[in-house]
């Protein structure tokens, strides 16, 4: 018996003139994150993407590889046969005798694009329903169905799933549809779920990471790229930039009153990725901020930061608490790399009473102690680029 995938996508339906090309940025997406995996064929009708993959044994690698793509709601495996109600029916009794067991209930749903098939949709599903009635110690139960077998007639074949057991998908828009947008990628938890929150509106990712050697240890920097490798499972790929930040963090140690350390940093850090991301075309910055979370997170600090840059900051976690952050972690699956205990450049150089409502004219006097535009350059000029693929 023949398998394939089909996968139905959501918000691309209401893109009127410009779904086409939706579309084919979704067909691209699959591609390059299944070109590795499986040798595929893939091809959209009316709303649903069909994956044909050539070697059986690799269909639950692909099936969980595309939940993972942006743009696509719903997943599941499907048997496919010809159009012929006969073969449908045989099909049917074969393909779902693990799951019409005794006494559950089900009921089935057909939906026909093609109309030179000789049934009717209630016909297939009067057909298709009272045959496998008459094979199963089951019933019918046409509003609240345990298991529901959908019959979908084709131009290309007939393919017969249980809409229960369909997985469900990332939702949001396909990669590449929302221009592009630069993380500030630290080793914690918030600012993977950050780039995943924004990368689901369908804006490619670039990252950015701060280095500060020897302060920070190498295997704080693999994290970080382990990290990275956990986001381009849902992205393709990322381009992530290292950038070496240990002589920034030694000035501001040396130069400036230790309780302003934190946000003079996180300034320095806002001005070093907005000239990566100009760069490289990205339109906004994305970093991971909660309000109220850490000093340096109240709505004052926040002003102080985000002042040196004019591009615009993408902050989704805004409002959400811990709890909240760390139950998405879990679910992309970022949560058990970013606790592991490898600390980044700011815990290493954290303050013991970092200022809670700073005065943007204080920062900006302190900083005239250092040579901001020097520093700046000079760790431009260590930036490491690693080409990131999922694994």
């Amino acid at each position: 018996m023949k398998e394939m995938i089909i996968a139905k996508y959501g918000e691309i339906i209401l893109k009127g003139g410009n779904r086409p090309r939706f579309e084919s940025i979704l067909i691209n997406n699959i591609n390059n994150s299944l070109k590795k995996v499986a040798k595929t064929h893939v091809k959209i009708l009316q709303a649903t993407v069909y994956v044909d993959v050539e070697d059986p044994e690799k269909l639950d690698i692909v099936l969980e590889r595309m939940s993972k793509i942006f743009g696509i709601v719903a997943i599941t495996k499907a048997a496919v046969c010809k159009k012929d109600i006969e073969e449908i029916k045989q099909t049917a009794k074969e393909y779902f005798k693990e799951s019409l067991t005794e006494g559950v209930t089900f009921k089935v749903e057909a939906k026909r694009s093609d109309k030179q098939f000789p049934f009717t949709s209630p016909e297939i599903q009067q057909e298709v329903g009272g045959y496998l009635d008459d094979e199963f110690p089951i019933s019918v139960d046409v509003h609240n169905p345990q298991q529901t077998v959908m019959v979908e007639i084709r131009d290309f074949g007939a393919f017969l799933y249980i809409r229960e057991n369909m997985l469900r998908g990332q939702g949001g828009m396909p990669i590449g549809t929302g221009s592009k947008a630069t993380l500030l990628l630290s080793g914690g938890i918030d600012s993977p779920v950050a780039g995943h929150m924004i990368a689901k509106r369908g804006v490619e990712i670039d990252a950015v990471n701060f280095f500060s050697f020897p302060y920070t240890s190498e295997r704080a920097k693999e994290k970080v790229i382990s990290l990275a490798k956990i986001i381009a499972q849902y992205t393709s790929k990322i381009n992530l930039y290292i950038v070496p930040f240990t002589e920034i963090q030694l000035q501001i140690r040396d130069n400036c009153p230790e309780e302003q350390m934190t946000l003079l940093m996180r300034r320095f850090m806002m001005r070093i990725a907005e000239r990566i991301a100009e760069k490289n075309k990205s339109k906004a910055l994305i970093t991971g901020e909660s309000v109220g979370q850490v000093a340096s997170q109240t709505l004052a600090a926040l002003d102080v930061t985000n002042a040196v840059v004019d591009m615009p900051i993408l902050q989704p976690l805004i409002g959400m608490d811990k709890v909240e952050i760390m139950d998405r972690a879990y679910k992309i699956g970022t949560y058990e790399t970013s606790i592991l205990p490898y600390e980044d450049c700011c815990t290493v150089f954290t303050p013991k009473h970092p200022v809670v409502n700073p005065r943007r004219e204080n920062i900006e006097k302190t900083e005239m102690h250092l040579n901001v535009e020097e520093l700046i350059e000079a760790a431009l000029q260590g930036v490491e680029k690693i080409e990131v693929l999922p694994e």
